[in-house]
């Protein structure tokens, strides 16, 4: 969807960039999941699907879920729009046609629910009384819930643009001349440590009358108890009505008082008071009932009827939901524009992960405390903040939105594709915890004392929605480009976790799923998979995958080893943080001596052992040599700086051994072949073979490793091949293509085209002068999610083209296309 050709004049008002839909639009194509690989690689796999179909029905008995449901993979529904909420409080989607949807409230854990309750309704009065008086929904609900409201709003006549943490819904109401325009935000701001962690949106409602009389216009705002889910109907919940100020901002509003799981949880629903506005509220209403009470106290009096006394509603019995609503009125003079304000907040302030171990703080409650009672505070403190929240966002947003030299399409990108750093199950803790009785932690992650955890907290992202691990590092070193960026104290912060559990071991035994070998879970001396699964007990059980054993993983260690020395430069040369990840640094690259099993310098792969965890590589390949090169060339930079003369002088000439070999084995004229086997596959053009190079150009590291001639024709190969060729050009790059121009078959994550990694593709073209080329390839990828599919704010790890499936909704990697960012400010400026 291209952005309309009218400039905004105001820095609030609709942009002129984002991604924009009108409400009446229908997507063309509706891709399914992905459900089962090619009938030659079932022959290979049926061990393993047996294995894991007894592990997914003993966890579905014990009331558990699993780390990745392939079974019962998430269904493709085109609604989602800019989520609400900072970073690391939890968060509750928005649809672009208006829905509440997508909570994530229960840390790392979601519940895919579209709320009927959950709405805006609008009231306009002349002096004659209600004119008009309608849900701002185009859905058309069935059934005798809320059959007492209009619903239907004419969704030709409103539209939608997104631009996270931002996002604007016209209304268009042609008949009664008004105009309604509905800004949500959410405080997402770089550099911002404190007011980005608030659990909060805020709704700021634009009012025009360009009709021929003065008008009296409401906006209610409805919410119900939960998240859509069964949880709803436990009972205990209750509402309550308050007055809060913030400076000199006051709010008047209902709370929801409820619990998740024995976690607390607070709703708070809040109407800035300001000159011209009446604030409202009902205390209670039955969101499963007609709603005939609430809709006929608007419709015949423009307002909610209780307006300023306080009150407690009654305690919910099981099997009974509850709601209350806010309305603010505003009379609305001809050819006059007023606004009004409202906001939603959600107060969970102490969490626990599913084994209920330990207890933690969210980051927000260092300044609105542990108790619980911060509901009204959170809505008088954002909504006297929003506007200051508005002057940071486009302070920060506005020198690219201006940039003419970049492509409309990837503005939109690279700030959409933003949300997962808040709606990636993101949880934000403060470093200290409560120990439940009889579990005291044993696991470094979970005690670190280092003065950068203490400072900044402990902050956690899924690999997906669906791929519930925490942290996944081999997929977050192309992802955490983001967090580099725009908030490098939490890259840090993940780093000195990821550090403290190296040298740690956990002998507890597991049962791996791919070949059925029981191993134990962590070993000393090697980087994790990932800090753990949220339906566990993250930091202090780490590595949650269970379908391979990662000790022997090719990729981790020295992807580890990659982003030290680029956080080390990003950290202004931080000689404090290179010393405190140097012993990790050697045991990472010692653990990598030992993978070289015949002695030419490069490591040898023997299997899937590396981020493509069902495309095996044997003996030397072109992905992980070439972060092994990379990863000895960090070493060597690293011992330069810290004075390790012996240690320099050691890797170094390991990697004039591995460089030889790599040019020797895996050159072959235009580009590095798969691998060293004598399969067909290994002639292969993998898309991802310079991630090792990548990393390295963007730490500012010049030719020295990989011959420059055969980094560009490689990549001109890799255009040629994997991108133009692949679906017309039109869907960023396939993993792997053969020479004839098919894609690799050979396994099913050969033909996938990956969105994160044809993101990185794009990164290191641009960061070689191939700007066009970049663009053109990393433009296939958002049109295709965000235009064609309707995945927009659930972008998938893959894109299955052949069977039109996609796999893993919602995914971490995406979060590369700030990689191109970098690329263009710190590596290769326009």
């Amino acid at each position: 969807m291209e952005p309309s050709l009218k400039k905004s004049t105001s820095v609030n008002d609709v942009p002129f960039h984002g991604w924009k839909v009108r409400l009446d639009h229908t997507f063309k194509e509706k891709w399914k999941p992905f459900d089962r690989p090619r009938f030659h690689e079932i022959i290979t796999l049926i061990g393993m699907f047996l294995r894991y179909f007894w592990y997914w029905l003993k966890l579905k008995l014990a009331g558990k879920s699993v780390f990745i449901d392939q079974l019962c993979p998430l269904q493709c529904q085109q609604i989602y729009g800019v989520p609400m909420g900072g970073l690391g409080g939890g968060t509750i989607g928005r649809g672009w046609k208006g829905e509440f949807c997508r909570y994530q409230l229960i840390p790392g854990m979601y519940e895919h629910h579209t709320v009927l309750a959950n709405q805006f309704i609008v009231t306009i009065r002349n002096k004659e009384g209600t004119v008009y008086q309608q849900v701002l929904s185009p859905h058309k609900p069935k059934g005798s819930s809320l059959s007492a409201w209009k619903w239907g709003f004419n969704d030709a006549n409103a539209h939608y643009t997104a631009l996270y943490p931002r996002s604007w819904t016209v209304y268009d109401i042609p008949e009664h001349g008004v105009k309604l325009i509905c800004r949500q935000v959410s405080p997402v701001i770089p550099n911002d440590y404190q007011d980005s962690t608030l659990p909060c949106a805020v709704f700021v409602w634009q009012v025009e009358n360009s009709s021929s009389e003065d008008l009296d216009i409401s906006i209610t705002f409805t919410f119900k108890n939960g998240m859509g889910c069964s949880m709803d109907r436990l009972g205990g919940c209750c509402t309550e009505s308050f007055n809060a100020s913030f400076g000199e901002h006051s709010v008047s509003g209902v709370k929801i008082h409820q619990s998740f799981k024995d976690m607390p949880c607070t709703y708070g629903l809040g109407v800035l008071k300001k000159e011209g506005v009446t604030a409202s509220y009902k205390l209670e209403w039955n969101p499963v009932g007609t709603g005939g009470s609430l809709w006929h106290e608007l419709l015949h009096q423009g307002q909610l009827s209780t307006s300023s006394e306080s009150g407690k509603s009654e305690t919910t019995r099981r099997g009974k939901e509850i709601a209350c609503a806010v309305c603010a009125k505003l009379t609305v003079c001809s050819g006059e524009t007023r606004t009004t304000e409202m906001c939603l907040v959600w107060d969970m302030p102490r969490i626990c992960f599913g084994a209920a171990e330990q207890e933690y703080y969210r980051r927000y409650t260092r300044w609105f405390g542990r108790e619980g009672k911060a509901a009204a505070q959170l809505c008088a403190y954002a909504l006297s903040k929003y506007n200051d929240w508005e002057e940071r966002i486009n302070k920060w947003q506005s020198p690219i939105l201006d940039n003419t030299d970049l492509p409309a399409w990837y503005k939109s990108a690279l700030f959409n594709e933003l949300y997962y750093v808040s709606d990636g199950g993101t949880v934000w803790v403060d470093a200290d915890f409560k120990s439940r009785p009889g579990h005291t932690p044993v696991s470094p992650a979970v005690v670190n004392p280092t003065q950068q955890v203490q400072e900044y907290g402990k902050f956690a992202y899924l690999e997906g929605q669906e791929y519930r691990m925490y942290n996944t590092y081999d997929v977050h070193y192309y992802a955490s480009f983001a967090l580099a960026m725009l908030w490098p104290q939490l890259e840090i912060c993940i780093l000195y976790d990821i550090a403290a559990v190296v040298p740690y071991e956990d002998a507890e035994p597991i049962k791996h799923l791919f070949d059925g070998n029981v191993d134990m879970r962590k070993d000393a001396g090697c980087v994790p998979h990932d800090m753990g699964d949220p339906d566990d007990e993250p930091w202090e059980r780490v590595n949650a995958y269970l379908v391979h054993d990662t000790v022997n993983w090719k990729d981790l260690n020295l992807k580890f080893v990659l982003q030290v020395y680029r956080d080390y430069l990003l950290h202004d040369n931080d000689l404090q943080l290179l010393s405190a990840m140097w012993p990790i640094v050697q045991a990472a690259m010692e653990r990598g001596l030992k993978q070289d099993t015949d002695g030419d310098g490069i490591i040898n792969n023997c299997g899937a052992d590396q981020t493509y965890d069902t495309w095996k590589m044997i003996g030397a390949s072109a992905y992980c040599g070439g972060l092994w090169l990379a990863a000895l060339k960090a070493t060597c930079e690293i011992a330069t700086v810290l004075g390790e003369v012996e240690q320099h002088d050691k890797y170094l000439s390991v990697l004039q051994l591995g460089k030889k070999s790599y040019q020797e084995k895996l050159w072959t004229g235009s580009y590095y072949r798969f691998d060293t086997s004598s399969r067909k596959c290994s002639e292969s053009i993998m898309s991802d073979q310079l991630a090792g190079y990548w990393y390295l150009r963007a730490s500012g590291i010049e030719q020295d490793v990989f011959p420059h001639d055969c980094i560009l024709q490689a990549l001109r190969t890799i255009y040629e091949h994997n991108v133009l060729q692949f679906e017309n050009g039109s869907m960023g790059a396939v993993n792997g293509m053969q020479l004839d121009g098919q894609p690799e078959s050979f396994c099913l994550q050969g033909e996938e085209s990956w969105t994160g990694t044809s993101y990185a593709l794009a990164a290191t073209m641009i960061q070689e002068g191939m700007v066009d080329e970049g663009f053109h390839t990393a433009e296939g990828v958002y049109r295709t999610v965000y235009d064609r599919l309707g995945l927009g704010f659930q972008t998938p790890e893959a894109l299955f083209a052949r069977r039109k499936k996609y796999r893993s909704l919602a995914y971490m990697r995406p979060l590369s296309i700030w990689a191109i960012q970098w690329a263009l400010e710190k590596v290769q400026p326009l």
